[in-house]
């Protein structure tokens, strides 16, 4: 990686107003150059829903890939800090810094665990950007601005950007193979009764197995075009777009991974789901049976527990508390039991250090972490890339927000990769269990029903 841009002096922030419209109409600018990032909320809420993020042509692109000699954490601090700005208040956020993906084997760089899966996709361990100029928007406002760390320079590039002709939104209509799984659905109810056992023998409390679809792209395929698809008709808090040359990352996630804003720590992890119900009133039922479901409240209560666990390991002592147990949120497809788990980060440490004590995160793993990465491995036997791992920003000015990459799709060559799981305990029913994942993945198997006219 090139070091020398990233030992320039920060220049003062530029800010400069601009229209407010779409964001991914201003995307479709620049959706086809290597490096553009969106990061953006289909939903408006004070919380995860009011910012949306549009990070291009960035100074230095970072893809990482079965090096685990390299220092990274270390260099991730080296580049924030060589760019370091204090946060300038009535602005969204991410003022510049880095944006991009951790896949979810980049847990081989912070745990020393050996955990053998066949590496068959190929994608980055890490794909992160170093940008001096973002677009964001404010949706509660309604207000949108460049926001240059690099100088007015930098900024009126992009300014003049803006002014060209965006794409017109073009209908996603294609006839093609259903996606298939790697695992049949005996085979999958099978491996949930190999993790019951598992658990039962002491050897866990909690794993998340996931199936693994694969689809078919024909050769028109738009991955920006399907992507806007999605974001419409699945809105979502932390939905992603990420154009790494050879691949893409769709990314329709609910949920955060972790937050840090002005020191103050929060995470939300999602445990327990169920489908959404064809009239109102079987909705509201499903919804009040979720809530209620002792099984669902124990998946999430004992990640909960392990994520206090993590963010004690950086956070104040006694600053760590959850300010939501098992709220019930609602998105396109289903129900979601959601926790909130908040703290102070200790002033000796930062971002970097923040989400290496929690990488990856609970939801998608299990208790203990280890050895439910471990049975993970053994019943799924592939890398999950970019699914499980994270999505996000980590700012010049010490702000982080990241989700768990969940509800998320990797585009490679002529083919589509997603993926869905849940959490297994010892009263998991296996049926139920697969059912899950099939209702999890609808927002992306509804895509290979489209046909054309």
């Amino acid at each position: 990686m090139c070091l020398h841009s990233i030992m320039m002096q920060a220049m003062n922030i530029q800010i400069q107003p601009i229209v407010y419209r779409c964001p991914l109409t201003v995307l479709s600018l620049f959706q086809q150059e290597k490096g553009t990032i969106f990061l953006g909320s289909g939903l408006e809420h004070p919380d995860f829903g009011r910012y949306s993020y549009i990070a291009v042509d960035p100074i230095d692109f970072w893809t990482l890939k079965d090096n685990r000699t390299e220092d990274v954490a270390a260099k991730l601090k080296l580049m924030l800090k060589a760019h370091a700005q204090p946060l300038i208040a009535d602005l969204p956020p991410f003022q510049g810094g880095l944006a991009g993906a951790f896949a979810y084997e980049f847990y081989r760089y912070i745990e020393d665990v050996n955990i053998h899966t066949m590496d068959d996709m190929n994608v980055p361990d890490m794909a992160v950007g170093l940008y001096d100029v973002v677009i964001s928007f404010d949706h509660f406002q309604q207000k949108a601005w460049i926001v240059s760390a690099g100088g007015r320079e930098r900024l009126d590039e992009v300014a003049k950007r803006l002014t060209q002709e965006t794409l017109c939104d073009t209908p996603i209509q294609f006839v093609h193979d259903a996606p298939m799984s790697n695992f049949t659905q005996p085979q999958y109810e099978a491996a949930v009764q190999t993790v019951i056992d598992y658990i039962l023998a002491g050897d866990i409390f909690e794993a998340n197995l996931s199936q693994r679809f694969e689809a078919r792209l024909p050769a028109d395929f738009s991955s920006f075009d399907c992507f806007t698809h999605l974001y419409r008709m699945n809105p979502a808090p932390f939905a992603a777009y990420l154009n790494l040359g050879d691949t893409q990352i769709l990314s329709i996630s609910p949920e955060r991974f972790v937050r840090l804003s002005q020191g103050h720590v929060e995470t939300r992890p999602i445990k327990g789901t169920c489908r959404r119900g064809a009239t109102p009133e079987e909705d509201n039922a499903l919804a009040e049976a979720l809530k209620k479901s002792e099984k669902d409240i124990a998946e999430n209560i004992m990640i909960v527990d392990l994520l206090r666990n993590d963010l004690s390991k950086v956070c104040e002592d006694h600053s760590v508390e959850v300010t939501q147990l098992c709220g019930v949120e609602t998105y396109a497809n289903v129900h979601h039991l959601v926790s909130v788990i908040k703290g102070k980060l200790k002033q000796e440490h930062d971002a970097i250090d923040l989400l290496w004590a929690t990488f990856p995160g609970g939801s998608i793993t299990g208790a203990p972490k280890i050895r439910a990465m471990q049975i993970i491995a053994e019943m799924e036997m592939i890398n999950r890339g970019i699914y499980c791992g994270s999505i996000g920003y980590i700012g010049f000015n010490g702000e982080m927000d990241t989700s768990i990459a969940i509800r998320t799709a990797t585009v490679k060559g002529s083919r589509m990769y997603f993926q869905a799981g849940g959490a297994i305990v010892a009263d998991s029913d296996s049926c139920s269990e697969y059912e899950e994942t099939i209702t999890k993945s609808l927002g992306f198997r509804k895509l290979f029903e489209t046909q054309k006219a």
